[in-house]
């Protein structure tokens, strides 16, 4: 049961579902996950995120991820949450469930898969296309709402 409650705060915290309430132990454990993956591992963790999501009704007609597919992205994460965890940022790890509970591990992880999204949404084409959605706003209606707040920052 352990072993699935933190299998469970590693996903929450990947998935961003989450609180990032961390202190300096976490923010330690988040610094070495984002230091120990390289740009494979975060390829990885972006799939097995879309494999994941794409499961949720809403949107499970917009795309299909084959379940062998959507099988070996979870073995594979799976693979490298272990890694992280027993082998590269042990240590790390230890410490900040040890002063700062589990919920230290849900925020090291959400702050990995923010570094892994920023490899999604900086693709050109994806770019494009939340540079479409901000064409589509209405800046009037956003000024009058928000007034100078957001311009002074």
């Amino acid at each position: 049961m352990k072993h699935s409650c933190a299998a469970l705060a590693v996903a929450l915290g990947v998935l961003g579902a989450a609180p990032a309430l961390a202190g300096p132990f976490g923010d330690d454990l988040a610094k070495c996950l984002v230091r120990s993956t390289s740009e494979a591992d975060k390829r990885l963790l972006v799939k097995w995120i879309f494999g994941t999501v794409v499961l949720h009704p809403e949107v499970a007609a917009m795309a299909k991820v084959d379940d062998a597919v959507r099988a070996e992205l979870v073995r594979g994460t799976a693979r490298l949450f272990e890694r992280l965890l027993t082998e590269s940022c042990r240590n790390e790890a230890q410490l900040a469930v040890k002063n700062e509970g589990s919920s230290a591990i849900a925020s090291g992880f959400q702050v990995l898969g923010q570094v892994a999204a920023r490899e999604l949404f900086s693709n050109p084409k994806v770019a494009e296309s939340m540079r479409e959605l901000g064409d589509q706003l209405d800046k009037k209606k956003l000024s009058d709402a928000f007034g100078s707040a957001l311009t002074q920052k």
